[in-house]
């Protein structure tokens, strides 16, 4: 990927977004669906898993512990950035943290998003974000998104580093053995053909996916895993990327299968949809069943996932070369919100849309 350095004043981390108390998390789901036509009754069950949790998604302030987290980096290499934090879905709403930036004078900033994959949810809608949060904000600062890093090497061994503490966690007799799933968050199939330029042939998410899957497992040393999906909605005629993590547990107990590691290497952060799908419906079905269970941290908590940040910064600031591993198109810098090639990823004409992997 080509960079052109430039004198950039500011960094904005920009996120998906989660209610911080139970009055926020019907107004949240709504603002997640909005326009998405889902039935209320639909929202209340999903408000359930929040409320399980005392209405608190930990997404903030996980994004919160990143972006201290990438001060003390920037400290520490002389990088004299602002950090700010906006949010898609609830506060700091990207629109506020934008008009914020403004008023303190910031002119040209940099954004990281919360999402290391192409795609509409993982980077289009992203760069719609950005776009209407200066459609928003008058005089608006230039705002340039760094690039995917779904296969940085840093973005990789932290993934990699979690599996192999998560194994150590199961019992002796079964450590092992235990089968290594890798989960992502899936999206309408309809969806993921579109991913990426036109001309790439789609599935750009789904090919990353497997890709970075393939990288960690290449690093463990396991040539036999697996990947799968999770935390679906929608209606169930509409098909969506599987097998489903809680499906597929069910069909390695049948295969005699008696532990798993789970990788949620989809994700940045333990947000809600980890620590429900994950740590509540899988692990539960895994001990209905009998089976050992043990889930891979995510990588936003490791030190090296603030040094990512920093490295993806310089990339973009003084044009040094993008670190890599693997082989599929690695897109997602824009500036102001327009897309990273003609037609990337283009939503079909439908109403629904997928929720964002954030």
């Amino acid at each position: 990927m080509t960079n052109t350095p430039g004198a950039y004043d500011a960094l904005m981390l920009l996120s998906f977004g989660g209610p911080e108390g139970p009055d926020d998390v019907r107004p949240f789901l709504e603002n997640v669906t909005r326009g998405r036509g889902i039935p209320p009754e639909r929202l209340d069950e999903v408000a359930q898993h929040y409320l399980h949790f005392g209405g608190v998604s930990p997404i903030n302030a996980l994004n919160r512990a990143i972006i201290d987290a990438v001060h003390a980096e920037f400290d520490a290499h002389g990088i004299d950035l602002p950090i700010y934090f906006g949010n898609r879905n609830w506060h700091p709403m990207v629109e506020d943290t934008v008009a914020r930036m403004r008023e303190d004078g910031i002119r040209n900033a940099l954004v990281f998003a919360t999402s290391a994959w192409g795609g509409y949810s993982g980077c289009r809608q992203y760069h719609e974000d950005i776009a209407r949060a200066r459609d928003a904000v008058e005089n608006a600062p230039q705002l340039t998104r760094l690039r995917h890093f779904y296969d940085h090497p840093l973005f990789l061994d932290a993934v990699t580093d979690a599996v192999r503490a998560a194994r150590v966690e199961l019992a002796d007799d079964v450590r092992d053995s235990a089968r290594v799933v890798f989960t992502a968050h899936s999206v309408p199939t309809s969806f993921d053909a579109t991913g990426g330029p036109p001309e790439e042939g789609g599935r750009l998410y789904s090919r990353q996916v497997a890709e970075a899957a393939r990288l960690v497992a290449e690093a463990l040393g396991e040539d036999d895993y697996d990947l799968v999906w999770q935390s679906r909605s929608g209606p169930p005629q509409v098909p969506w990327l599987e097998p489903d993590i809680v499906d597929h547990i069910d069909a390695l107990h049948e295969r005699g299968v008696r532990a798993v590691v789970v990788v949620p290497v989809g994700f940045v952060s333990d947000h809600l949809e980890v620590v429900w799908d994950l740590d509540t419906e899988a692990r539960d079905r895994a001990a209905e069943l009998g089976m050992g269970f043990s889930r891979a941290a995510t990588a936003g908590t490791d030190p090296r996932f603030a040094q990512l940040v920093r490295e993806l910064v310089e990339e973009q600031r003084d044009g040094i070369t993008a670190r890599r591993c693997g082989t599929e198109p690695l897109l997602g810098a824009a500036c102001n919100g327009s897309l990273c090639a003609v037609g990337c990823c283009e939503p079909p004409k439908r109403p629904s849309r997928p929720a964002a992997n954030g």
